[in-house]
């Protein structure tokens, strides 16, 4: 088993946001709940729900894979009809209903249609997301006879107990809570996310609940929440594999802010998405370390993102970091296959303060201190291209043969 590695610590933010306790349920009006209905055999957590203030608007983005859930479809639609209006998304464990057939889509019509009338809310309020095995749908009797005490339990500090009932694989429960003062008033966005494996940059690799007692019109929020999710869910990678029920889901429902307050907003949403993805990373199926690639001097953003995700995702630069090995071939020559352009006699390469390339030729370094860097929990690599002022990061962690004997026997 991979070693525990606790997330919770407080947020690495920009002024003026600052971290707080609460998780998904810290902005005002959010309440939330998480209990173990049975879906899982094991009897943890297993059946979740979020569910936002009056009026709230909620942005999504999901994954680009052709072979997706139902229930990724149904959002996706729901939030396009309805302009962007849901108060509330439903989460089971333990069955991704995707691959089912005609059943997929049955179950969650059924499951959100059950949830509205426990709540006194249109269908189409009710948002749903499943995790679990590709193949098994989701054991209906089940969920509906697990939907009484999951509203019950609805509460303004149930952050906690929904954050462990999306997990899967998950070692460790992922929670985040920042504040800012914005124009004299208190702005709170609060989230959690779960994932562990299937983590690669693919528009929302993993699943992802956000909320905000901030009004925003839906159009700026969905922009704000796509901007945001390329640089923290779309910057990780843990094994080069997507799944079939990738989705973010962003609520936001309070007294609307002003455009000059917009861009401190997107700030602190991006911040506490950054959070997450990193929490994800770190907690790969096998990972001992978290490692971060900052790449710059790329023609733009988008290019410097480009090739922090290769490296991030070279399977050799992964089991090299894994082996404590600063084989920093790996890292150019993953660079160079990263479809990015740039000048090789340009480059200089860092792993944590050791430099060990300069204008394309390697230097002489400390090959045992590199290799100490390389035994830290967070693990930094700096790839410098010469070409331009793009800079961009990404997240990943170590491939160890735990990886390996996690995922060969998932389903035996």
């Amino acid at each position: 088993m991979r070693p525990v590695s606790r997330v919770d610590a407080a947020v690495a933010m920009a002024s003026p946001w600052q971290s707080i306790s609460g998780g998904i349920t810290a902005p005002e009006g959010f309440l939330a709940a998480g209990v173990a209905s049975g879906l899982k055999p094991s009897g943890k957590p297993d059946l979740g729900l979020l569910l936002a203030p009056e009026a709230a608007v909620c942005a999504g983005t999901f994954t680009q894979s052709v072979v997706r859930a139902a229930c990724v479809d149904l959002c996706a639609e729901r939030l396009k009809g309805a302009d962007g209006r849901a108060r509330a998304v439903v989460v089971n464990s333990g069955q991704a209903n995707a691959c089912t057939g005609d059943r997929g889509l049955v179950d969650s019509l059924r499951a959100t249609q059950a949830v509205a009338d426990h709540l006194g809310l249109d269908p189409d309020e009710v948002l749903i997301c499943s995790t679990g095995v590709i193949g098994v749908p989701i054991p209906m009797p089940t969920l509906l006879a697990g939907l009484d005490p999951l509203i019950a339990a609805l509460a303004a500090d149930g952050g906690a107990a929904a954050a462990k009932a999306i997990l899967t694989t998950d070692l460790v429960d992922k929670q985040v809570a920042v504040e800012a003062d914005l124009g004299g008033r208190r702005v709170r966005i609060g989230g959690m996310a779960k994932g562990s494996g299937m983590i690669h940059p693919d528009m929302a690799t993993m699943l992802g609940f956000f909320s905000c007692d901030a009004g925003v019109d839906a159009a700026v929020w969905q922009g704000m929440v796509q901007r945001a999710v390329q640089r923290s869910f779309n910057a990780i990678t843990v094994d080069g594999d997507t799944s079939t029920n990738d989705t973010v889901l962003a609520f936001a429902a309070g007294e609307p802010l002003v455009e000059d307050q917009l861009a401190a907003l997107e700030e602190g949403l991006t911040g506490a998405m950054q959070h997450l993805a990193q929490a994800i990373a770190r907690d790969g199926e096998g990972a001992t370390c978290l490692i971060e690639v900052q790449v710059e001097g790329a023609v733009d953003e988008a290019a410097a993102l480009q090739v922090a995700r290769t490296v991030c995702g070279s399977s050799l630069v992964k089991t090299a970091v894994h082996g404590r090995d600063p084989n920093w071939g790996r890292i150019v020559a993953a660079a160079g296959r990263s479809g990015v352009a740039f000048d090789p006699d340009s480059v200089a390469l860092w792993i944590g303060s050791h430099q060990l390339m300069a204008g394309g030729q390697p230097l002489a370094f400390d090959r045992s201190a590199a290799s100490e860097v390389l035994k830290q929990e967070r693990v930094l690599i700096r790839l410098s291209l010469g070409v331009g002022s793009g800079s961009g990061l990404a997240w990943g962690c170590d491939l160890s043969d735990q990886y390996v004997r996690i995922n060969a026997d998932y389903t035996t």
